[in-house]
């Protein structure tokens, strides 16, 4: 096991270059204050050093939000906000204290859509867990699909697609005329929930005429799991806890 300060004192830590690439972005990207307190913490359970993104953005903020909210890429918030964006540490159910028996199981959720979509870190045994892609590569539980897809890149590559702009096209049968003013109203731990849902039939030929209604975040992760389990009885697995 390696020390917190092991793991923050590195000689290329990630967060300088990720800030240049930031400012560098067209794409809305809102970084959010950070707790560095939970940051160690959180740095120290998960074992990564903040020579990586991903331990960049644990130790060096709160998260963020990419376009206007329609995507959270979870951190570490400052102060308890039941309104705010969750942490990593919090949607993982990482434990109160380092314990060095934890594990991220199938795979470390790092980012919700707010269509209740899914951005999880492969974990070490994908087969194992029913999952598809390699150990370490980014998966999405995609909500009009009900199921999981590999995306063929690591958490950093990953990033940088998003701040490239690839979320315009992967999202592009998803959004619809003033999505922006819909998404940009709701708070950290709210979601859009669409009748009819987003894998009907009806959703996917006119998805514009579909009505839509904040609701918190947790249920439509339940109303994903439930479906699956009452279409096909396949169990998606961990999707967070907000």
């Amino acid at each position: 096991m390696r020390e917190v300060n092991e793991l923050i004192n590195v000689d290329d830590p990630a967060w300088p270059l990720l800030l240049q690439e930031l400012s560098g972005t067209g794409v809305p990207v809102e970084v959010l204050p950070g707790d560095p307190e939970t940051g160690r913490a959180s740095l120290l359970q998960l074992q990564v050093s903040a020579r990586s993104n991903l331990g960049g953005i644990v130790l060096n903020c709160g998260g963020m939000l990419v376009d206007s909210g329609w995507l959270r890429i979870f951190g570490s918030p400052s102060g308890a906000d039941a309104e705010g964006l969750p942490g990593l540490a919090e949607i993982n159910a990482m434990p109160a204290t380092f314990d060095p028996a934890w594990l991220s199981g199938a795979g470390l959720v790092v980012a919700h859509d707010v269509l209740g979509g899914v951005f999880t870190l492969n974990g070490g045994n994908p087969r194992q867990a029913g999952r598809p892609g390699e150990p370490g590569e980014i998966l999405y539980f995609a909500p009009d699909a009900l199921g999981w897809q590999a995306l063929g890149a690591g958490h950093s590559a990953w990033l940088s697609w998003i701040l490239s702009g690839g979320l315009q096209e992967f999202y592009e049968d998803l959004r619809w005329d003033g999505w922006r003013d819909e998404v940009s109203v709701l708070n950290g731990r709210q979601g859009l929930s669409f009748f009819p849902p987003l894998w009907s039939a009806e959703a996917r030929q006119d998805l514009s005429a579909a009505s839509r209604r904040p609701v918190p975040m947790a249920e439509l992760l339940s109303l994903s799991r439930n479906s699956c389990l009452q279409f096909d009885g396949a169990d998606p697995g961990f999707l967070g806890v907000v």
